[in-house]
């Protein structure tokens, strides 16, 4: 009940910043969820044994989803800026692991919001359906698991998720996300937004399995505590952080052809 209490709250505020906020509250918006994603994984590195660069990563994360700057660039530069920071650690040995997963969290919370930027200025509707494909799929999955699943999924990494709840997900998810875009956007081809809905909800569960590895190596049940009922932002989004890339390269990947 918690949980669902939790998205009752979550999902008009997410409605409301999505279609009627101005597009700087957006990117604020966007910035503070990839933001608090960040912090917790952060804390997961360091749960690991490493000590990351975290003020230069919060800082990085914010200019790369506030400002419409060249993520291949400005990623080198980063780096560069990281190798620098290590000149003032005194465990040399350690520099090379506390460059490479201060990189990572970053590409990995903070890059997906920035390509949700993208979607946005597309239209709303582009951020939004992934979005809506990751809420309906995880209930799915949640429910239909509890009650009807037999077969373990993952059990290493994840023994709450069966092949039943996963099937759910896929089918339930890609149907809300291809309906809703035939519903706002009545012109686009059906065989299209199923494609892209599809894409969005199986990218959107392997990002569920990625992250809880991730936990698994770092001996944590849930990467925070800010979300009653689903843990922490980035146990939330972990769906989104592989969503939202994959429906921005099926986009574009759309306009190539």
């Amino acid at each position: 009940m918690t949980r669902v209490l939790t998205a009752l709250v979550l999902i008009p505020i997410v409605l409301g910043l999505l279609f009627y906020a101005p597009p700087l509250a957006v990117r604020a918006a966007l910035a503070l969820v990839a933001l608090l994603c960040l912090r917790e994984c952060l804390n997961i590195v360091r749960a690991m044994g490493v000590e990351p660069f975290g003020p230069a990563a919060f800082a990085a994360g914010a200019v790369l989803i506030l400002a419409s700057v060249p993520m291949g660039p400005y990623l080198i530069g980063v780096t560069s800026l990281l190798m620098i920071l290590t000149l003032d650690r005194t465990r040399h040995q350690a520099a090379l692991t506390a460059v490479s997963t201060t990189l990572f969290a970053l590409v990995y919370t903070c890059g997906p919001f920035a390509l949700g930027r993208e979607l946005h200025e597309m239209s709303p509707h582009w951020l939004f359906a992934p979005l809506l494909v990751n809420w309906v799929g995880d209930s799915s999955a949640m429910y239909v698991g509890k009650a009807m699943g037999r077969h373990k999924l993952a059990p290493l990494i994840s023994p709450g998720k069966t092949w039943e709840g996963t099937i759910a997900s896929f089918f339930l998810g890609s149907a809300a996300g291809a309906g809703y875009l035939q519903y706002v956007l009545p012109d686009a081809n059906l065989l299209f937004v199923l494609g892209f809905s599809g894409v969005a909800n199986v990218a959107g569960q392997l990002g569920d399995l990625s992250e809880s590895v991730l936990k698994r190596g770092a001996k944590m049940k849930d990467s925070g505590e800010l979300l009653p009922g689903h843990g922490g932002m980035l146990d939330r989004m972990d769906g989104a952080l592989f969503a939202l890339p994959a429906a921005f390269l099926y986009l574009t990947a759309a306009m190539w052809i």
